[in-house]
Order: structure tokens, then sequence, then C-alpha cells
């Protein structure tokens, strides 16, 4: 600096843009990638979510719900989840009986080997 002048030259200012700059590229990857993880993370909790709502919908009525929406009727759920990977309500797949009740719940969205992993009733 000349002169008494305050302040950062252009070539310390370029070195330090180029240092955060390295470092975002290195940072930003995995940070995409635990933003996937934590949805997966949260898909899961739904799922389970789905899954004792149905099994305490039918233990206390002896019998399990037709719809998803059952649950929320009768108060097991206040408002069905929400699947974070498609971001849709409606986007539950339903494993019915013979007489049509839900047994159990899954999603599309979440990989099978995921799936296969979390507790079915």
């Amino acid at each position: 600096m000349r002169n008494g002048e305050k302040g950062f030259t252009l070539i310390e200012l370029l070195v330090v843009m180029t240092i955060i700059a390295t470092l975002m590229t290195l940072v930003a990857p995995r940070f995409f990638q635990q933003t996937e993880r934590a949805k997966v993370v949260v898909l899961e909790h739904n799922l389970h979510t789905l899954r004792v709502a149905i099994d305490g919908f039918r233990h206390d009525r002896l019998m399990g719900p037709q719809q998803l929406d059952e649950l929320v009727e009768e108060g097991y759920l206040r408002e069905l989840p929400m699947d974070p990977l498609a971001n849709r309500r409606d986007n539950w797949e339903v494993s019915t009986d013979e007489q049509g009740q839900i047994i159990d719940v899954t999603s599309p969205s979440l990989p099978a080997t995921q799936d296969e992993r979390s507790d079915h009733p």
C-alpha cells in the first residue's frame, strides 16, 4: 500500500476469492448429498408414522382402514404425511388384504433397498 492508504489490493481480493471458490467446490457436493439423505430419513419416519397409525386403527376397531384418508377422519393423524422425495401427500402405495383393508404402506420414491431396511408391521 502506498502513502498510508487503507484497503486491500486487487491481488489480495482475487487470492481470497480463489480460496473461497476452492473451498466451495469441496463443500457443496457434500451439502447436496446430505440434503437428499435427510429427505430419505424423513420419508422413513413418515412411513413409520403411517404404519403405527394403521396398527392403532386396526387394534381399536378390529379391522384395518379401507383408505388412508380414514386415518385422518378418525383422528389417528392430523393430516397425511408428505412424501419428501416426491413432494406429494397422495403418493403412498398401499397393500391390502382379502377384505380390502390396508395392511401396509410404502412409497415408490424410496429405493427398494431402503424400504426393506425399514420396519414393516
